[in-house]
């Protein structure tokens, strides 16, 4: 039975094989036919439907060659009639994209931040994602650690860092320096030297996970530089980064001395000056964007691109898609001034400030401006209407980019980006009407990070493509 079977599909096969060699060939100087119409936003396509590399960067040629050649090998298997028109526009588009990334990358290419191969690059890449997520990791535990009110449980501070208390004897004397503090006197009067412990290491574990990250990010930048990785526009990136990272440690602690001041009114709790919070919120987050944005840089080289119409369909985004980052930037930072003035403990009710829509003491302080920064209803309705600004742009920055071509990538990020905004606001609503519990509040400053991110991975995706890049799509485009 078996060998009859065989016998039946060698025969169907040879058949097969003769009406292959007997179908009609068009002649080689015969013009080819016209080219279908070309399709919209189906994936990378130019002309007669026939796919061309979604990406060409300094590396392109390589690939994209591969690709083609193992497009040729299939080709053989099949009947001309059917594939000639469209293999011979993928030769044509495969020499012209190889020939120009070559003159581009010789010319006015891609200038990649990594040296010594891929792997280098990749190697790097993951270091500086890793020292990403450390920072990521940091401010969370930051708002923990305002949240749980442990910042002010250190009363001093060593730029070397310092061994925690070991001995019974070592904690009481630790106890009795917090005991002189103003936030002992007036909030935590009668503490346990248990509860004492708990606050004392969260901000001890707060400030070493700090040093921990400059140990993380020298060590391998060192061994980049001596191994010939880095670049001297990378090195300089990196090195400027290192600087506002140890500043950071200083900025810290600046904050923290303004909190261990006696207030000006007995009636008022001490806390951290909102302006020094804001700022270290700040360099945090300056830091964070620009390790993410170099991280980027160093795997991404060139964005994805499939054609000039999904080039010039970026292009219109990032011009919306910039002034909407900054808002969203804006409205994060507004939040430290939310938490320095303790502005989530007031008003629990929305969307309604009390019985009203707007407090009647938004502008009780002179000068006008500090009502901005230190009064604390108008620094939550400030807050408010940021965070709804901001959830209002990025929903239009959705709704104008499904009428855009682009890249189907970019539109996937920007409808992420959108539930991502809309989630924020529903954590910014529940924290406000649950009086800032801990959980809540850290996912709060969690989820502005995220969005932060994801306005950051937006931007960089739509950048301009290098001149080798381009210019190897317009001939594409004219070769098709």
């Amino acid at each position: 039975m078996g060998s009859r079977v065989a016998a039946a599909l060698l025969r169907r096969s040879r058949d097969h094989a003769s009406a292959l060699m007997a179908a009609p060939r068009l002649p080689r100087t015969a013009p080819a036919p016209a080219p279908a119409a070309p399709r919209v936003g189906s994936g990378s396509r130019v002309g007669g439907g026939c796919l061309l590399p979604s990406r060409v960067g300094s590396t392109g040629a390589l690939s994209s060659a591969a690709r083609f050649g193992s497009f040729h090998a299939f080709r053989s298997l099949a009947p001309k009639t059917l594939l000639g028109q469209c293999t011979r526009k993928m030769s044509t588009t495969a020499a012209a994209v190889n020939s120009t990334v070559a003159n581009g990358t010789a010319n006015s290419g891609l200038k990649l931040l990594v040296t010594k191969g891929p792997q280098a690059q990749k190697a790097v890449g993951i270091w500086l994602f890793g020292c990403a997520a450390w920072v990521f990791s940091m401010v969370i535990l930051g708002g923990i650690t305002r949240l749980t009110r442990s910042g002010l449980s250190m009363t001093d501070w060593k730029f070397t860092g310092e061994i925690p208390p070991m001995s019974d004897k070592d904690w009481l004397l630790e106890f009795e320096k917090y005991k002189q503090s103003p936030e002992y006197k007036r909030v935590n009067k009668g503490m346990s030297l248990e509860d004492f412990k708990f606050i004392y290491w969260m901000e001890y574990a707060h400030r070493m996970w700090g040093r921990a990250l400059g140990f993380l990010f020298a060590v391998p930048f060192a061994y980049f530089v001596a191994k010939g990785y880095v670049t001297r526009q990378l090195g300089l990136r990196l090195s400027a980064l290192f600087a506002l990272g140890g500043g950071q440690g200083l900025i810290g602690w600046w904050m923290v001395k303004s909190g261990l001041e006696e207030p000006s009114s007995e009636y008022t709790q001490p806390r951290v000056s909102p302006y020094r919070l804001a700022t270290h919120l700040t360099s945090a987050f300056l830091i964070y964007c620009g390790i993410l944005w170099t991280a980027l840089s160093v795997v991404m080289p060139d964005p994805p691109t499939g054609s000039m119409n999904w080039v010039n369909g970026a292009a219109k985004v990032r011009k919306l898609a910039i002034p909407v980052s900054a808002v969203v930037g804006i409205t994060a930072i507004s939040g430290a001034f939310v938490a320095g003035n303790d502005a989530g403990h007031a008003y629990n009710s929305f969307p309604k400030m009390g019985d009203t829509w707007i407090p009647e003491d938004v502008f009780s302080m002179e000068p006008l401006i500090r009502n901005f920064f230190e009064n604390t209803s108008t620094v939550q309705l400030n807050h408010r209407i940021l965070a709804t600004t901001t959830l209002l742009s990025v929903g239009g920055l959705w709704l104008a980019a499904r009428k855009i071509d682009m890249h189907p990538a970019v539109k996937s990020l920007i409808g992420s980006t959108l539930g991502m905004a809309a989630l924020q606001v529903t954590l910014g609503i529940s924290t406000l009407l649950m009086y800032v519990p801990t959980s809540l509040g850290s996912a709060h400053q969690a989820g502005a990070l995220t969005l932060l991110s994801l306005m950051i991975l937006l931007t960089h995706t739509l950048r301009r493509p290098s001149p080798a890049l381009l210019k190897s799509l317009a001939t594409v485009a004219k070769s098709t």
